[in-house]
Formats: structure tokens, sequence, C-alpha cells
């Protein structure tokens, strides 16, 4: 995608912490363009890293959808964090007790990514948008916080008290910096799922009625995994697509 004035903008916005990106990884891609197309009028063009397809809304980036090069890989959809770094970040999280999933690597030469995992083992990826204000760097979401987009991160963590010292190391001033309106947020595991789910991100997408958003959720194949319930922030079912890649609808 080539810079320009917008997404220019959009890169000052994803400071170091900052949830910046989301993808799923899927089986059948084309099944997911129908799911989500329908879902949240995402349109598609094909044009991400890797074989990828990028979702867009009202032509700006939201979304992707990446084919599975491999049966056995979850069916997931994962939240990005923007760093200036991603090697040097990817090494402060091995320090404190996380790991590599995926060493940083260049993308396309869009920009590096990295799959990481907390002490906890909740997974979540990095990307560092390649420098420079010209060329094809990208910078992330095009929207976000509105209908159809992402507008939360949740992290479900078997310890809360051990999340809050990790994250508040890693992405201190994003969580709690001066102006900091963070997108993440946390929570017991057994708040809302079973004690025996592994600790995990559950990415939230805004909609501007939760029960309208259900039942189109359920005409299309997918599933409720948890009624809507009252949150902090808004809101909130959890739900899965045809393919089983869990995700939450949020009403503010």
């Amino acid at each position: 995608m080539a810079e320009n004035g917008a997404s220019a903008q959009r890169a000052s916005a994803y400071a170091e912490g900052v949830p910046c990106w989301v993808d799923a990884q899927l089986s059948d891609v084309p099944a997911g363009r129908r799911f989500y197309g329908e879902l949240f009028g995402w349109t598609f063009d094909g044009t991400g890293p890797g074989g990828s397809d990028r979702a867009r809304l009202d032509g700006e980036p939201v979304a992707a959808l990446v084919p599975k090069t491999d049966g056995r890989m979850p069916t997931v959809w994962t939240v990005y964090f923007a760093t200036r770094d991603a090697g040097a970040l990817a090494g402060r999280i091995r320090d404190a007790g996380g790991q590599i999933v995926t060493p940083p690597a260049p993308v396309d030469g869009l920009g590096t990514s990295a799959l990481v995992a907390d002490p906890q083992g909740a997974v979540f990826a990095l990307w560092e948008r390649a420098p420079g204000a010209g060329g094809a760097a990208f910078a992330g979401f095009g929207r976000r916080h509105e209908p159809g987009t992402f507008a939360w991160a949740e992290l479900y963590t078997s310890d809360t008290e051990a999340a809050n010292a990790f994250y508040g190391d890693l992405f201190h001033d994003a969580l709690f910096g001066p102006g900091a309106a963070p997108d993440v947020g946390r929570a017991a595991v057994t708040d809302v799922f079973p004690a025996e789910m592994p600790p995990h991100f559950l990415v939230h997408f805004r909609v501007e009625d939760c029960e309208t958003a259900l039942g189109t959720v359920a005409r299309l194949g997918g599933r409720v995994r948890v009624p809507p319930f009252e949150t902090s922030y808004g809101r909130v079912a959890v739900v899965s697509d045809g393919q089983g890649a869990s995700f939450a609808l949020l009403q503010r």
C-alpha cells in the first residue's frame, strides 16, 4: 500500500504498544470473504502480503484474511501491536519470560512482523512499519472504532497481576502515559470462559446493534460462543465464524 497523507497520519497515531492491525488465519479465505463481507460490509482487494486478502471499509484497510499454509495452524484472529523496533521488542519479551513464536521478518517491503507470546501463553503479533514517509510502508488500520472495524482487544489471562506487570513494562506509555487511550483491556479467563480456556487476546469489532449482528452471524453459519454481557467498555458477545475463528461483537 503506497504511503500518502492519510496513511502518514495513521502512522503517527500508532505509537509503541497501540493495536494497529488484525488478521485471521483461515483454511478457506473465499468463505471468509463471504462471511465477513456480509457481516461487516467489507470489500476485499487481494493486495495483502503472502497471499492474504486485505479487507476494506469505504476504501480504507481494516483487516486481512490469511490463508493457512499448514492445516495444523489454529484458526484465529491475531492482534498486532505497533513498535518502532520489532527485534528489540521481541528481545524484551523473551527476557521478560515470553516466547518468540516467529522471529521478526520483513514483509514485502511494508514493514517487519513477529509473532510472540506472553509468559502465560497469550499470542500476539508485532508490527514495525517500514521507515520513511514515502514508498510502500504500511501503518495499519485506515479506520477503527467505527461499526465494522476494530474497536478493542481484551486479554483473557490466567494471572492478571502478572499480565499487568508484563504489559505495563512492555507498553507503559500506550497504557498509562499522558493522553493514553488504550484499546486493550484485561480480565481473568474465568470471568467469561471456562477455566480450561487458555490465555488469549480476543479481537472486538464494533457493531451498531449486537442482537442484529448475532442474527447475521447465525444466518451465515457462525456460532454464538458467549451470549451478550455488559462490560465497562460496552455490550459484548463472543462468536465464531463458520471456520471456528472466534471474535467479539462490541456495541457502544
